[in-house]
């Protein structure tokens, strides 16, 4: 598996509209909309993208990383070869194929293939 780079942080908190507030108006991120997503998406000017979203919003997490690859069923498989908890099906939005695997450290981990970049 060949990881190209991240792709998106994601972040999930009880303070969902408060941290997006804090984004776009402190940080100054640019907000995104993906149709698919059910989170706040901010997009930054290397092409990757930040994700709030509410508690459990990203899966059974606080935090989230995407890692961008290729293909997102070969890396999966490769992952599974190596014995790596890795979910049954992948998910996708108008953006993203992408589907979760638990580390070593037990946190949530994503693969990421990218299917467009189009905004809805």
């Amino acid at each position: 598996m060949q990881v190209k780079g991240i792709v998106f942080a994601g972040t999930a908190t009880p303070a969902r509209a408060e941290m997006s507030r804090f984004v776009r108006d402190v940080l100054g991120l640019t907000p995104g909309q993906v149709e698919g997503v059910e989170a706040d998406l901010f997009d930054l000017p290397d092409g990757s993208s930040l994700v709030v979203a509410s508690v459990d919003g990203i899966g059974d997490t606080e935090r989230s990383v995407g890692f961008l690859v290729d293909d997102v069923e070969a890396a999966a498989g490769e992952l599974r070869a190596a014995g790596t908890r890795v979910d049954a099906e992948i998910s996708s939005n108008a953006r993203y194929r992408y589907i979760h695997f638990w580390a070593p450290d037990g946190q949530i981990y994503e693969l990421v293939e990218e299917t467009g970049r189009t905004t809805a």
